[in-house]
Formats: C-alpha cells, structure tokens, sequence
C-alpha cells in the first residue's frame, strides 16, 4: 500500500495500519491482509479503477439480502479499492460442505422479477451485461453466449469451425433448455473453487461474486468447471431444493458461458473445451 491509501484506510477505520500481508490466489486484483494497532484485522483488494470494486460490494450486499448464507461484511469501497471484514479460515469437512450445500440452495430460493440485475459488473475481467429481461433463454442467449462469441470474434479465436459450431447452438438452444423454466434466482454468479471459504466455525462464505438474478441451474454448473466441490455440497444442495429432470444434460450449456469467457481472457488453452463443449450437443 502506498502512504495516501494506508492514511485513507487508517481513517476509516479509526485505527492506525501496523502491518499487512500480501495474499495469493487470485489473478485480477491485489490482496492484502492488513492489521490495526489494537489487533483487529481486514482483507483490502485494489490495484484496479474500472468500477469492478463498488460492483464486487454491491453483488456481495446484494447475496447478505437472502439471509441464507455468509458473506464478508462490506466496511468501505472507491474506485480504486475494497476493504472487506477478515474472515479466519477452517476445515472443509463433510459436514461442513453438506450445509453449505444447503445454504447455497436457500440462497437460490431468494428470487427476482426478471432476469439480470440492476447494474452490469463483471466475469473475471469480462463485463458482464445485466439488462433485465424477462425470458430466460432470451437472457442467456444474448447477454451470455452470444456477448462472448462476440468477443472471441474481436480477439480472434472464432475460426471457421468455432463459427459453426456456435451457429449450430444457437438454433438448438431454444431445444437444450426447454423444460427447464423457473424463476429468476439469485446467483453468485462465479462460484468456482476459489471464490467460497469456510469460516473458523464451519460455516461456507461467499466471496468474489458476479452477481445476477438468472437460472440456478448455471451456478451449479459453474462449481464443476475446476473442482473443490464434494459430494456432500451436491447431496446437501439436491436434499434442499432439487434439481429439474435433465440438468445434466443442460450443463454444459451452462459451463460453455464460463469457457468462452476464459478463451476470451486467457487464450487458446481453452479453444479444444469450448469445442467439446458444443460438440457435446452436436
């Protein structure tokens, strides 16, 4: 931190800054650990001016509204920076990850009128658009699939081959989603491995959301793009609010969302996926 920013959060939270440590994980922004002279401790993100900080803190208030599952407490955000409660870590046991299920389920049940969200915000690095929309696969299509091919196009990966395929989707969408329909719920939006903890008390918390009001269906999908989800997430999730007949089969739609943006942000490594992926319905 530079002396301006230590005096700014000083202020904030009425404490002198004595010492702060430098977290790993993440790719986008830089964290820290920061600690006050009478011991307490905050988790500080910055190095970006972009307006993803005041989105992360209104997606995060935005999930506290559920009352269903944890998040960090929101203590200050600007353009430039997003100083958020610490939360002390734990074990990820069975039971642990078993409730978290649950309580990612409650949190679904938490709905919206329309699909999207008042504010655009973020997919890693991506905007993500969020104009409301009251029909599901229309949402999907356009703000989701169709925003990202459209990227892949400006960057140069949509090759003849990924044109095709993609034009292919398209028509069959309105076939791979239908029967699926419900209300909009409210998502985390980007719940991979790395964006939840478990607390010191076992309890899950939510961090580093995208948030939007959409189909549950596609935040499942999310969790089994890298892994870090057991068995007992999904038992604790299906107990709580079961899943539509057929979302396996329409999880890959889901998931393709998710690896177009990483194509888009990190290159070719992830061409051959969102092939597999298209061809999978193909």
């Amino acid at each position: 931190m530079n002396e301006a920013l230590i005096n700014r959060i000083s202020g904030i939270v009425n404490e002198d800054i004595v010492g702060s440590l430098s977290q790993g994980g993440g790719c986008i922004a830089n964290s820290q650990i920061i600690k006050t002279a009478s011991g307490k401790a905050f988790f500080l993100k910055q190095g970006f001016s972009n307006g993803m900080f005041p989105c992360e803190a209104n997606g995060l208030k935005e999930l506290e509204k559920s009352a269903s599952i944890k998040t960090p407490k929101v203590v200050a955000v600007d353009e430039d920076f997003l100083l958020l409660e610490y939360i002390e870590q734990g074990g990820k046991s069975r039971e642990a990850m078993f409730n978290f299920g649950c309580s990612f389920a409650q949190m679904h049940q938490y709905t919206g009128s329309n699909f999207g969200f008042y504010e655009d915000n973020f997919i890693g690095a991506t905007p993500q658009i969020n104009s409301p929309n009251e029909n599901w696969l229309d949402f999907y299509h356009e703000k989701r699939l169709l925003y990202q091919y459209k990227l892949a196009e400006k960057n140069g990966y949509a090759n003849t081959s990924l044109k095709n395929k993609f034009k292919s989707i398209e028509r069959q969408l309105p076939e791979i989603l239908s029967g699926s329909e419900e209300r909009p719920s409210l998502l985390h939006g980007d719940l991979w491995g790395g964006n939840y903890l478990i607390d010191s008390s076992g309890n899950a918390v939510l961090i580093d959301p995208a948030v939007y009001y959409g189909h549950r269906e596609a935040d499942l999908a999310m969790t089994k793009l890298f892994g870090g989800f057991s068995g007992e997430f999904y038992k604790g999730y299906q107990q709580t609010l079961p899943l539509k007949d057929g979302y396996a089969y329409r999880e890959n739609i889901y998931l393709l969302y998710h690896v177009l943006n990483h194509l888009n942000l990190f290159g070719t490594g992830y061409y051959s996926h969102a092939i597999q992926l298209m061809d999978f319905y193909l």
